[in-house]
């Protein structure tokens, strides 16, 4: 096997019309797909929490603005949290479509999951800006956006989850920009990386992780030069080009570190740290506490969760990367190619060392990490690549690795098909396991969707007069009270205990059990793909 590359900077080789096409096509029906489907999802848990602190920093803003004491935004629990998208956000409720405070209805939330998925689909192609340039064949370039959309929960979340997905939309971007910066290092690729890590920040406070992946590779360069003279010479003048950029775009884009930028930072990154989640989460059937999680919480979700192909290709990836890194490092870190794969592992792996180091509170699943998912699409895909360039000169690997290959797109396939039998609920996808191996061993719809289909089940049930519900979980329940008409709203009345007379919604969140006891016999229940996600109860 081998890896002919130059060991001088690579030049930007144009895309092949029929390659620029393809993509064009590919992206435009994602884009339509996406807007077909944005209506079928229902508001997450977290969505009235995240829309909140948009208004708190608006507030604040506008009392700045006005000359009014300032809001003690230090005050509020989530100030800590980047507002990026909350405060465009909160200015479209207030001005586009006339809501006042914490006011929210059907169109914010088609217009908020819009918005999401559009933001998303900028960072696919953040991601096939990577894979060209990484990737030697055009069509192969589009092959991990592909992969991406064909991984049920991350496609699910794409419309609802405005922490993880976005943070992992505006994080690819920045890596993005980071590779055509080392590619060519300039004043004016400094400032766009500057940027996009700023946007990173603004967003999860771990877009910070863009400033040592910067800083490192920019000492490669140097350490290892394959650019003229003059270049190396302005290196030092782009790295303070990128770090004043992303230092006051990123202040300047999280009003909470205004009034004091060091010290602010300083506390959102320690709480960030050990955020103080004290709820429990279940795993492999036992109630865990998130303070307290084992070390392979989010590993083991990554895997469980992702299909197989997927991460075992990427395995080969880390692996052909490390030999070639061993064999020959210095002539590897001299190319583009192999400074961009060191990324790629370091992009991976780093996140899961720190989490697991740390002793991270992380919860729902690996959704705190999604960040790290193109690079693993990239790693298998350039793994791939590789195994299949080397199997072509040897003839008995031939039939073997295109078995493999024929595996890979029969799941690639079967996911597709299950993605449409489980929409839209494919945030409660598992890879290899059965319904009845997650029930009762792992969380469910831990985002509250399937409360929507829930809620429209009772008005179809009972069209008339008042209906009495209590929850499990009633902030879910109250969450996508929005999808109804108003009139069915207000025949809807939530009451803290189940009772006579009453139905009960049930999600499974942290319980290894079945049904609970005395709060009445199921008359409905949502799944997906035969794993039942709520259950309605009724007592009589």
């Amino acid at each position: 096997m081998s890896r002919s590359e130059t060991t001088s900077a690579p030049h930007k080789l144009p895309l092949p019309q029929g390659g620029q096409k393809l993509a064009k096509w590919l992206f435009l029906a994602l884009l339509a797909l996406g807007m077909l489907l944005v209506a079928d999802y229902g508001v997450s848990w977290d969505e009235p929490t995240d829309q909140r602190n948009g208004l708190v920093s608006l507030r604040y803003v506008a009392d700045l603005v006005l000359g009014h004491k300032p809001y003690p935004i230090e005050q509020y629990r989530d100030s800590d949290h980047g507002v990026l998208f909350e405060l465009p956000m909160t200015l479209v409720a207030r001005y586009g479509l006339g809501l006042v405070g914490e006011q929210v209805d059907r169109n914010y939330y088609l217009i908020r999951h819009s918005f999401t998925f559009l933001l998303v689909l900028g960072g696919l192609g953040a991601l096939y800006g990577l894979a060209r340039l990484r990737l030697h064949r055009p069509w192969l370039a589009l092959l991990p956006v592909v992969l991406f959309v064909l991984s049920p929960r991350l496609f699910a979340e794409s419309f609802y989850n405005a922490k993880d997905l976005l943070f992992l939309a505006v994080f690819t971007l920045g890596m993005f920009t980071l590779a055509r910066l080392v590619q060519r290092p300039t004043l004016g690729r400094a400032l766009l990386h500057g940027l996009a890590t700023a946007a990173a920040i603004d967003v999860r406070l771990l877009g910070l992780l863009l400033v040592p992946f910067t800083l490192g590779l920019l000492l490669l360069v140097s350490w290892l030069p394959t650019t003229s003279a003059g270049q190396l010479r302005r290196l030092g003048a782009v790295v303070g080009i990128y770090l004043v950029a992303a230092a006051t775009a990123g202040v300047g884009g999280w009003p909470y570190l205004w009034a004091s930028p060091l010290p602010r930072l300083l506390l959102a990154f320690q709480r960030m740290s050990h955020f103080p989640w004290q709820g429990n989460v279940l795993y492999w059937g036992k109630l865990e506490q998130a303070q307290h999680l084992p070390w392979h919480y989010a590993p083991v979700w990554l895997l469980i969760t992702t299909p197989v192909a997927y991460w075992v290709a990427a395995l080969v990836g880390l692996v052909l990367v490390a030999l070639w890194l061993v064999r020959r490092p210095l002539k590897e870190l001299r190319t583009f190619n192999g400074r961009l794969d060191l990324l790629l592992c370091g992009w991976l792996l780093l996140p899961f060392v720190l989490v697991i180091s740390m002793k991270s509170v992380i919860y729902d699943g690996w959704r705190h990490l999604y960040f790290t998912y193109p690079a693993l699409l990239l790693l298998a895909v350039s793994g791939g690549e590789q195994l299949w360039e080397w199997g072509r000169g040897h003839q008995w690997a031939r039939p073997l690795l295109l078995g493999l290959g024929l595996l890979a797109g029969f799941e690639m396939g079967l996911t597709a098909v299950r993605m449409v039998r489980m929409h839209p609920h494919q945030q409660v996808y598992f890879s290899f396991l059965t319904s009845q191996q997650v029930a009762g061993t792992f969380e469910r719809d831990y985002w509250g969707l399937a409360y929507r289909q829930g809620l429209e089940y009772l008005v179809r049930h009972q069209p008339t007069g008042p209906i009495l519900v209590a929850a499990a979980e009633e902030q879910p329940l109250l969450n996508n009270l929005v999808w109804l008409s108003p009139i069915d709203q207000q025949r809807i009345r939530v009451l803290d205990e189940p009772g006579p007379g009453r139905y009960y919604f049930f999600g499974y969140r942290a319980w290894p059990g079945l049904l609970p006891t005395g709060r009445g016999q199921e008359v409905h229940h949502v799944e997906a793909d035969g794993l039942t996600i709520l259950s309605v109860l009724y007592q009589p």
